[in-house]
Parts: C-alpha cells; sequence; structure tokens
C-alpha cells in the first residue's frame, strides 16, 4: 500500500509512518461457486425454531445498505412468534439524529452555535457529523465550555464520553476512539492512555443507576 501510494507523493512515506491500519472482512453466505468472485453478496435468512422453542435467526452475509430490508424481512420471518408485532414502519422514518428534515447541514451548524455561542465550529462540524440532531442531547444544560469537563486531546472532552456511554454502551477507551469514532488518530499515545486510566477511575453508571435523560459530570453519575 505505502508502494502504490508513493506513486502519488512527492514525500515518500514508509510502514514507520502509519498511524492505524484496520483489515474489513466480511462474511458471505457460501452458495457451493468456485470462483469466489462470484460468490452472492447478498443476505440470508434462517430461522430455527423446534416446537416449543425460541426461534433463533441467523443474518448471513449482505451488505450494510440494505440494513433496513434486512431487518423488516428479519421481523416478517419472526412475526409468527410474536403475534403482537406491528406493521413495518421504517420506510420514512430518518435515522436516529437524522430528524432535521430538510435543513441543509450548514444551516444547522450555524443554528448550532448560535444557540450555544461558546461553541467554535470545528467541534460543532464534528459533532454533527457524528451524532446529527442528537448532539442537542450531548448539549442538554451545557451552559459553556467549561461545563464539557476535562478535555483528553483531539477535540474529546468528558461531556462527548459520558454520552457515549450513556447513549451508545461505549465502555472502553477503544470503544470510544475506533469504534464509535476515529479519535484516536488525533490523540497521542499519553493521552488515550489517561483517557484509559480516566474511565477506570470513574467508571459507569449500572442500568439500576444510570440517568437516562442524558449524559451528565462523572460526579453525579457515580453518586447517583
Amino acid at each position: 500500500l505505502c508502494e502504490a501510494v508513493n506513486r502519488h507523493l512527492a514525500q515518500p512515506i514508509s510502514s514507520a509512518d502509519i498511524v492505524w491500519s484496520f483489515a474489513g472482512v466480511r462474511p458471505l453466505y457460501d452458495d457451493a461457486q468456485s470462483d469466489p468472485s462470484a460468490v452472492s453478496r447478498e443476505y440470508e435468512l434462517a430461522v430455527d425454531a423446534p416446537p416449543g422453542t425460541a426461534p433463533l435467526l441467523s443474518v448471513i452475509g449482505g451488505k450494510i445498505t440494505a440494513y433496513r430490508q434486512v431487518a423488516e424481512h428479519a421481523l416478517r420471518l419472526l412475526a409468527p412468534h410474536f403475534p403482537h408485532l406491528g406493521a413495518a414502519w421504517t420506510a420514512h422514518a430518518p435515522l436516529p439524529g437524522g430528524s432535521m428534515a430538510a435543513e441543509r447541514l450548514e444551516a444547522y451548524v450555524e443554528r448550532l452555535t448560535a444557540a450555544h455561542d461558546w461553541l467554535d465550529a470545528e467541534l460543532a462540524w464534528r459533532w454533527v457529523r457524528a451524532y446529527g440532531t442528537r448532539v442537542e442531547r450531548l448539549l442538554d444544560d451545557v451552559a459553556d465550555r467549561d461545563a464539557l469537563g476535562h478535555h483528553f486531546g483531539g477535540g474529546l472532552f468528558e461531556r462527548e464520553v459520558q454520552y457515549l456511554r450513556a447513549q451508545e454502551w461505549a465502555r472502553t477507551a477503544e470503544d470510544i476512539l475506533w469504534r464509535r469514532s476515529k479519535l484516536g488518530l488525533f490523540l497521542t499515545a499519553a493521552e488515550q492512555q489517561g483517557l484509559a486510566q480516566w474511565l477506570a477511575a470513574h467508571p459507569a453508571p449500572t442500568a439500576a443507576t444510570r440517568h437516562d435523560t442524558g449524559p451528565g459530570p462523572a460526579q453525579s453519575s457515580t453518586a447517583r
């Protein structure tokens, strides 16, 4: 990969310049094709439900762009086991955070920064791209930048960490820096370690004590 990239760069790079890498693996349904490139990328659903047992639904293969179709198909297959299941409703429902209607993204960010005059455009843009209109939950009751709490580096504040814990089930530094975001690209090794240490020192609230209306400061969450 470095060799391919270097064909287009005046200043070549080496493996020493790589700060992060990943490999994507797509599990596909085995349809007995001898040529791997001919294997179907479509999904397959299988329900195993012997009499008197709970149904087991297996989702095999597929593409992330078909998520809604897969979900509705899955519910149709499970409907006989759930007699009170309602009709399909997702065709016109926005994704979480996508309820800004026809408003342009730029206009939404401008309105957000106008409502929170301490919020700089760079941070507002990142939050809106990451969370959409759910950024309003993140900003609930935040009066100024100090209320965002500890800054871990790279624009990551305690408030966002608490939001990810409460709303997106993040538990570890890796969850926050790599799985819920790619902020790990912008934090030094020492800053990443600092986040891990902070998480260890401030355990997430349990299900019995979690405050569901939004993230709060660490001391309130642990005491609640």
